[in-house]
This record gives C-alpha cells, structure tokens and sequence, in this order.
C-alpha cells in the first residue's frame, strides 16, 4: 500500500459505443452513466457490514487487506454485451460495470492513471426473474379472407407461460382452422430479438436468432392442433455482429441478453440497451405460396417473449481459505 497517496475503489456503469484503443488518439466513445467512489486507505468512513465471502478474503489478504462494499441502485441497467464479429478487435461495446482500484491524491482524477497505479475488474450486473413465473401466457389469433376464396383460414397461437429462461424449451401452441380449397405445407417459427440503442442515438435494429420449420401438412377444410418445440440459444448464433448479449466476463460464456424490465419511474434513456423478443408464426401454403394473390407469411401472428435468467437459490459460496 502507498504511504504517499491515498488508495480509493470505484465502481462505474458504462456505455462503450466505440473501439477503446480510438481513446488514445482523443476519442472517447464511452460514457459515464452512474459512479460512485470510497476512500480505501487510509481508512475512512466507509465501514462495510462484512459476509462470510469479506472473511475469507480478508484472511487471505492479511493485514494488508481492506473490505469494501458498493449498493448498486436498482434503476441502472443490466450488463449487456452487443457481440462483435468475427473480425473485431478490442473490447465489445455495450453496457458494463467495472470495479477499479487507484492511488491518487484526489478521489476523482481528471488526468488519465498510470496503469502500474490501478487495477480494475469487470462485474457483470443481471436482473433475475420474478419467483412466479407460471403465469398466463400471450395469445395470438388472426382470421384470414383471400381472393378467390369465400372461406378464410383461422390461425391461433399462445404459449404456456410469460416468462422463460435461457436455454429451457418454450412450447408455441398452434391451432389452425383452414377452411380454404389450399393445403398448408408447412409452419416456420422465428423468434426475432429486437435491440433499441437509447443512450446516444435512435438506433434500433432486428435479428433473427431463431428460425425453425415444421413438416406439418394441413389439408383443406380440416383442423391442426399441436404444440412445436422450440429453444433459441446463442450456440447457433455465434456469427451474429451486433446481437444482445447478458454481460460477458473475461473467459466466460454467456447467453442471449434477457429482456429489458422497466420499473416505474425508471429513465429509459439511462438503461443504454433496450433488449426485446417476439415470436412469429406463418403459414405456409402450397400453389408457390399464394393465396389469392397474398404470400404465405401474410397468414402470421406475433406472440411477446419474455427470457430471463432463474433466481439463484441463496446459496453462499465461501472461497478455500489456502
């Protein structure tokens, strides 16, 4: 520990929307969304109530070590990493937490550290579901005429339940009434993830993370009631530049970015990233996919999805004191 300068900790949240290594040359594309700074040594008034993980470290760092807590509040936005390509270099832009130690005279530096004077660590912030998730479902339906066709054909869908976490199997109940003279030769299924980039600019994109055929034949003036399986995974969607992702930490997977949660009173604008999801349903019919002039896809309906991440179970996970 230095004897001429004091040691502060800072935790900040950050949205980084451009290369860092642009910084050097007077560019900055990061930005400051909340931080918050204590004075680790000499000791000040920052006395934090100590957990078993604080024990366990203090041991292991002896005399030298110092405890500290950071109260994160509850409206600043989850981690969320937009994946780069397989080209990109340098660290991923997105919404991050960053913990850094520093020796310096003041608490809030305005010149740049030296990095021999600082060390950082990046912590990845994640907003669990709600303890009941059995709730009812979203329903779909629409009712189709077409030219040429005095008949229409009836598409529903819904799912079992609101909220789903990453990696479980989601059930898209699909009934169709088809009243036509057609044959539906298929269904396909997407789930398409909605990015809304709110901080800096308006930019808002789409990308599909799933998409998904189903051999199943519906002939004319017949009905089709059946469940199709589906579980959007970031493994097939490696390739994917600019796709939301939960925060990643250094040498460690992650999944697709669950979705965006607002509270009341909560500013949309400090969240950074806005992540959302959308199932879709279409038919496809047969005659080159025409009915009456229309394309298949027309036959859709569209279903909100909401993916989160499981509570953990309040487990403490205390580290080996060697």
């Amino acid at each position: 520990v230095s004897s001429f300068y004091p040691v502060f900790v800072q935790l900040a949240c950050a949205f980084r929307y451009g290369r860092e290594d642009l910084d050097v040359i007077g560019l900055s594309f990061r930005k400051d969304i909340w931080f918050k700074h204590l004075q680790l040594y000499p000791a000040a008034d920052h006395k934090p109530t100590l957990t078993p993980m604080h024990d366990c470290l203090l041991k292991k760092a002896g005399e030298q070590g110092h405890a500290f807590t950071f109260d994160i509040p509850v409206n600043l936005p989850c981690s969320v990493t937009l994946q780069p390509g397989p080209d990109d270099a340098g660290k991923a832009c997105g919404v991050d937490f960053e913990v850094k130690t520093y020796i310096s005279d003041v608490a809030d530096p305005e010149e740049q550290l030296d990095k021999k004077d600082t060390a950082r660590l990046i912590v990845r912030k994640i907003q669990f579901a709600p303890d009941a998730t059995g709730a009812p479902g979203p329903k779909a339906d629409i009712c189709k005429s077409f030219m040429m066709s005095d008949k229409p054909v009836h598409l529903e869908a819904s799912l079992d339940k609101e909220i789903y976490y990453h990696g479980d199997p989601i059930n898209v109940n699909v009934k169709v009434k088809n009243e036509t003279t057609k044959t539906v030769t298929k269904i396909k299924v997407t789930v398409d993830q909605t990015t809304d980039v709110v901080l800096y600019s308006a930019d808002k994109y789409t990308k599909t993370v799933l998409c998904q055929e189903f051999g199943e034949t519906i002939d004319a003036n017949s009905t089709f009631d059946k469940s199709l399986t589906i579980i959007p995974l970031l493994a097939d969607n490696k390739e994917k530049r600019g796709l939301a992702l939960d925060g990643r930490l250094k040498d460690e997977d992650t999944n697709l970015a669950s979705n965006t949660i607002m509270r009341d009173g909560m500013d949309k604008e400090v969240l950074g990233i806005l992540v959302s999801y959308k199932i879709k349903v279409n038919l496809m019919v047969s005659s080159g996919g025409l009915l009456g002039g229309l394309t298949a896809s027309d036959v859709q309906v569209e279903l909100p999805l909401i993916l989160m991440n499981p509570k953990p179970q309040g487990k403490v996970i205390v580290l080996p004191n060697e």
